[in-house]
């Protein structure tokens, strides 16, 4: 890791608590369940949303808002297309995780930091302003028109840092968007496993990677770097 001088973030999941964020939202329109409906949802969001971004492209609004109506389609509850849109806007009030803040202003003073993220300009823009750093490439999915674990979007990245690959960090908390991608690029990766009701995942495809180092939250990653 000495050779580090980018790190660039996953944002929803990561740096910003995705899995509480959409089940406050979600909750009102699947009713009010226990822990087992709730990662019963994280699960089902998980796979439609995979779905939903493998196809012919569109806005992350519109790939929330058709995920959560598909999710209610094969759960027998009937979602509108404005409790879709609802959904979708409640992004930019999801919040960061306790940790986030904290220890990217301790990164940022060593490191330059980056981020990948499956998002619009726009939502990322109102996420941003609640981060407390600045972010340097940022790539967005709207920009390349494709979704993680698209290469495309890694590549991009690496065409904007113009640093060797040795010396770029990906630290994320899906396997399956992020750690895997990243890897068969050649970068290291950090696999930020944070604590969830559906361990190992959240909401995200459950996958199987193999990161260069693994850590439980972003104060975890940060102490683990800054020695």
């Amino acid at each position: 890791m000495d050779a580090v001088k980018l790190i660039t973030f996953d944002c929803y999941g990561t740096l910003i608590d995705w899995e509480n964020g959409m089940l406050e939202a979600m909750r009102p329109l699947f009713g009010n369940g226990d822990m087992a409906r709730d990662i019963e949802l994280l699960a089902l969001y998980g796979d439609v949303e995979e779905e939903m971004e493998s196809g012919s492209y569109m806005s992350y609004r519109q790939v929330l808002s058709n995920t959560v109506r598909e999710m209610g389609s094969r759960m027998g509850r009937r979602i509108t297309q404005e409790d879709g849109e609802r959904f979708a806007g409640s992004l930019i009030t999801w919040e960061p995780f306790p940790d986030t803040v904290a220890a990217l202003k301790r990164l940022a003073a060593r490191y330059r930091l980056g981020v990948i993220s499956n998002t619009d300009d726009d939502l990322f823009a109102e996420t941003k302003k609640k981060l407390g750093v600045e972010f340097d490439p940022v790539v967005t999915a709207q920009q390349v028109k494709s979704y993680k674990p698209s290469r495309r979007n890694f590549r991009e990245m690496l065409s904007r840092a113009a640093l060797p690959i040795e010396q770029i960090l990906h630290a994320a908390q899906s396997v399956y968007h992020d750690v895997i991608p990243a890897t068969e690029l050649g970068l290291k990766t950090a696999w930020v496993n944070r604590a969830s009701i559906r361990p190992g995942a959240g909401a995200a495809k459950a996958a199987v990677g193999q990161p260069t180092v693994e850590v439980k939250t972003m104060a975890e990653l940060a102490d683990r770097l800054l020695v």
